[in-house]
């Protein structure tokens, strides 16, 4: 994390590990719970298929109200209250018997609809120039947890049972709790903020750039949940390895995925080249899908194409946050992430029941050619999409400050023409600064800061 300040590294280590730990819990239950599922009273194949649904079902409804209200509330108070809503739902379902209790602490669960919030925060607490490397470690983040969770799952289902495994999503969610002690408080004053709720939510949803992201994150996730539908099966009949060991292959695949994407990002960040290196994601993410489609029958061509995917989604899924918090309007960040998360989590819905009616249809190769012209349609409203809007972030410090002192700064900051958005950490003694340089009164905002 070169190049950040000793607050950017810590709100972003602390932010991503909440994420990770959060995702962690979600992903554990995938390759077991429908194993394990049967024996609670009362399950169907429906109803276990509606336990695993369910969550997401339940992110998608709420992302959008609880980003309305970040924009307006206590960011960190939010994500606490989400975490403890996961802590709750992960005790209901451990302390269940029936599938109907699980169905409900699932849905608990799923209520704690945090994403958007823990993305608008770690907005707030980096710089410009900073975001994208912030935003890269969260979606880094996502992709570590599903490797790690499709390993260690399996592991403490088979010794601690279903139950155990509730009572461990609990336990990270406590663990998330004790982090979010560590993130700094950010003072922040945005403009637009006389909106009623409606306007600003329609500012969002009208909003075209933010729309061509918004369909982007429902196909990456809709093409990655229909995918891992299949792959389990293509790994088990042509790649010959037992269910057991498909962590094992997902791990290395992943942390290699890490390391291919890492000088795709540094090219987007530091040459600001992030369309064209996000363009180019997309178009990989359809090269992996077609060379699934044609080659999964060899064993190691089929590897090669899931590497190919992964390489694709964590530089996608690293991309897409960071262009959100680029274009979306100052004072409706949360608002148009939570948004982006209903999109996501609709996706990752829509594509398992997508994934399963293909696998229904017997053939691996329609499927993957199906999945493949959903990229496409992607790549072509993405190649519609305008770069970010050029703005420069400056650091400008100050002397440690209370809370009061530093809204008495952000009030005679926000007027400064070409200032577009301004964070104040207090007690660091730190002004950051969203300007558009062409217009900006650098004279007045330094005599300002230095009175």
């Amino acid at each position: 994390m070169k190049g950040m300040t000793q607050g950017e590294r810590k709100a972003t280590l602390a932010l991503s590990s909440i994420f990770a730990l959060r995702m962690l819990g979600l992903f554990m239950i995938m390759p077991v719970f429908a194993l394990y599922g049967h024996q609670l009273r009362d399950a169907t194949p429906a109803l276990i298929g509606l336990a695993i649904g369910v969550y997401g079902l339940a992110q998608a409804v709420l992302q959008i109200p609880i980003g309305l209200l970040a924009d307006r509330m206590n960011r960190k108070v939010l994500i606490v209250q989400g975490l403890m809503l996961f802590a709750v739902g992960g005790a209901v379902a451990a302390l269940s018997d029936s599938i109907w209790g699980v169905i409900i602490g699932r849905t608990i669960q799923g209520a704690g609809a945090i994403s958007a919030v823990v993305m608008a925060l770690l907005a707030d607490l980096t710089r410009e120039e900073q975001r994208t490397k912030a935003m890269s470690t969260i979606g880094m983040s996502i992709g570590l947890s599903f490797a790690v969770a499709f390993v260690i799952g399996p592991f403490v289902a088979a010794h601690f049972g279903l139950s155990g495994l509730f009572w461990a999503t609990s336990l990270l969610a406590v663990m998330g709790l004790g982090l979010m002690m560590t993130v700094p408080t950010p003072t922040i004053t945005l403009k637009q903020t006389h909106q009623t709720y409606g306007q600003q939510l329609r500012q969002s949803v009208v909003h075209g750039e933010l729309s061509r992201l918004n369909i982007g994150i429902f196909v990456l996730h809709l093409v990655m949940t229909a995918s891992f539908v299949l792959l389990p099966h293509l790994l088990t009949d042509y790649a010959h390895l037992p269910a057991s060991q498909h962590g094992w292959v997902y791990l290395p695949i992943v942390l290699g995925g890490f390391v291919a994407a890492v000088p795709a990002i540094i090219i987007a960040e530091k040459k600001r080249k992030i369309k064209q290196v996000f363009v180019a994601g997309i178009a990989l993410l359809t090269v992996s899908l077609v060379l699934l489609a044609q080659g999964y029958p060899q064993k190691y061509t089929l590897l090669m194409g899931i590497s190919v995917f992964f390489i694709a989604f964590n530089l996608l899924e690293a991309l897409l946050p960071s262009l959100l918090s680029k274009i979306a309007p100052a004072g409706t960040k949360a608002t148009a992430m939570g948004i982006y998360a209903s999109s996501q989590f609709l996706g990752a819905f829509c594509g398992g029941v997508l994934g399963g009616i293909l696998y229904g249809l017997h053939s691996i190769s329609l499927a993957y050619i199906i999945l493949a012209l959903c990229s496409i349609l992607w790549l072509v409203v993405a190649l519609t999409m305008q770069s970010p809007r050029f703005l420069h972030s400056m650091m400008l410090n100050i002397n440690p400050c209370t809370q009061a002192e530093a809204a008495v700064l952000l009030a005679k900051l926000q007027p400064v023409v070409g200032v577009e958005e301004v964070v104040v950490l207090a007690q660091e003694g730190v002004v950051y600064l969203k300007v558009d340089k062409e217009r900006l009164d650098e004279p007045s905002l330094k005599n300002l800061v230095l009175a």
